[in-house]
């Protein structure tokens, strides 16, 4: 039988060995008795920076003797621990006549493709971009000064947005599927402690390699990858998919996850006018803020020793107000790079290396807007919005995707930054002084101008004093949805269309991605007979 044990707290720097007495205190047993658990949850308290803790949850397995014993004790803190266990379905008796099709390999495809392989449905997964090993030197070559290559870059190719977008594991989502999830990144080459760090983070240098690792996995399992291969038009027929028109011709099959991403525009302009529903969807946008590393650590830690022990701190930060202003995939050690899948546009986020080892700290700092703002009932205003703004800000970097960017005690006091102002800035291409309170809708402007100030006072006048604002941030969700079924997850009037991931407006983040394509292809599994059972 196993116990879980919450709120274990040790020192930074002790070692994870001495967990072991801290359980046999707890359950007041002698420590030759504790021989086996494991961490559920592991996390940083820094609210006392005199002592920095890690907060522990653990799994320990004791006869059922021992464990009715301690429970009559009452012990703090302690209680069942019940695996709920990973819902794994055999493959369903209905015929599966051809191979699945998966739009795209970001985090839901990813997911939807491996778990479709290893039950033996010899997925087909189509991706418009290239293969991370050519996306790559692409991205290197964008940053230099190279031109835009609208299929291959930081938004579009194997891995998808996910893959150049930091890494970060954290998910508000828990449970088993999220495990698996987990555990699957570990199989393709993640480090054991992502299955139980609260904010585990894979890094932009890492995850290329795990891409590749899991399509290899794929591979070997029957599943096939297709490269520069764009969906251009979904064949529906009857109300039921039978097919996709691509850019490598056309491809029959019955059952076509769409995983396209977030970014993938003409890819909702394709199926808005073949008429499968699409509804508009608040999202978040706003700016990214860009401070030195070593004031986060300052503030965070307090006690420079603590840098050596954890590395670059990082941050999260909420400014209620009439609108929430919040911070959003923080940074800390990283870089700010573009977020640009069309031509002249431009749009910013922030990735780190797994080392988190440059001198600089970024975050987004992001307003939700509601559809009711979009300024239209179109079901692709929230689109069009955005595309508007990403417009205005490749005009303001010279349109040369120069990343527009103002000091934020400028944009407080709405005066533009000096033109001619030397910025120390981590975005590679270059940066141009801009007024940044023209790219963003004036209730988001005004939400962030007086969230900013807010957020400095918790810092105490350190999280403005050497800060400057970049943007805008526009890709952190979707701004519509594709609806589907709760139970078949296929969108209604449309049969064998699994829309997932965040393009279809069901994720934000690579975890909850990651579950919502494992979700989708457990169903198709549960429902149908695998190619493998056929003998195809």
């Amino acid at each position: 039988m196993s116990l879980r044990i919450s709120d274990l707290r040790l020192p930074v720097g002790a070692p994870e060995e001495k967990l072991t007495e801290l359980i046999a205190r707890r359950l007041k047993l002698p420590r030759t008795d504790i021989t086996r658990w494991r961490i559920l949850r592991k996390s940083l308290d820094a609210r006392s920076r005199q002592e920095l803790k890690f907060v522990f949850s653990v799994v320990v397995e004791l006869p059922t003797d021992v464990e009715v014993h301690v429970l009559r004790k009452g012990a703090d803190a302690v209680d069942h621990f019940v695996d709920e266990g990973f819902d794994d379905p055999l493959p369903g008796p209905s015929p599966l006549e051809d191979r699945p099709i998966v739009v795209g390999s970001g985090p839901a495809g990813l997911l939807a493709g491996y778990y479709l392989a290893l039950k033996g449905f010899r997925p087909l997964i189509l991706e418009r971009g290239k293969a991370v090993k050519e996306r790559v030197p692409a991205i290197r070559l964008f940053d230099s000064g190279g031109p835009h290559d609208r299929e291959n870059n930081y938004l579009f190719g194997e891995g998808g947005a996910g893959c150049f977008s930091d890494g970060k594991l954290t998910c508000r989502m828990s449970g088993s599927d999220v495990d698996w999830v987990l555990a699957s990144f570990v199989e393709c080459g993640g480090r054991e402690s992502l299955t139980y760090e609260h904010r585990p983070h894979l890094g932009s240098n890492k995850l290329p390699m795990i891409c590749r690792n899991y399509r290899r996995k794929i591979e070997v399992h029957g599943g096939e990858y297709r490269f520069d291969c764009c969906v251009e038009r979904l064949d529906i027929q009857n109300g039921e998919i039978r097919g996709v028109y691509t850019s490598q011709g056309y491809l029959k099959s019955a059952h076509v996850i769409l995983a396209i991403g977030h970014s993938a525009r003409d890819t909702y302009h394709m199926l808005h006018e073949l008429g499968v529903p699409i509804v508009p969807k608040a999202f978040q946008l706003g700016l990214r803020i860009e401070h030195p590393q070593e004031d986060v650590n300052r503030i965070k830690y307090g006690r420079p020793e603590y840098i050596e022990q954890l590395g670059a701190a990082d941050y999260t930060l909420t400014a209620r107000g009439q609108r929430d202003l919040f911070s959003f995939c923080m940074c800390a050690g990283g870089i700010v790079i573009p977020s640009v899948s069309e031509p002249e546009m431009f749009c910013s986020n922030g990735m780190s290396n797994s080392r988190h080892d440059t001198s600089f700290a970024n975050s987004g700092l992001v307003v939700t807007l509601d559809p009711t703002e979009f300024g239209s009932d179109h079901p692709l205003a929230g689109v069009h919005l955005q595309q508007r703004y990403e417009s205005l800000a490749f005009l303001a970097g010279d349109r040369d995707y120069l990343c527009p960017i103002q000091r934020a005690s400028d944009y407080l006091a709405n005066t533009m930054s000096d033109r001619e102002t030397k910025f120390d800035c981590s975005y590679a291409r270059g940066v141009k002084a801009a007024d940044l309170t023209q790219l963003l809708p004036d209730v988001i402007t005004r939400a962030i101008q007086a969230g900013l100030p807010i957020m400095d006072k918790k810092w105490k006048g350190s999280f403005l004093k050497h800060a400057v604002l970049v943007g805008p941030e526009m890709r952190g969700s979707s701004p519509v949805r594709i609806p589907r079924d709760r139970d078949t997850r296929q969108t209604p009037g449309i049969a064998g269309l699994y829309p997932v991931g965040e393009g279809a407006g069901y994720a934000g983040g690579i975890v909850s991605a990651a579950v919502d394509g494992l979700r989708t292809a457990r169903e198709i599994v549960r429902r149908y007979a695998s190619l493998d059972a056929r003998r195809f």
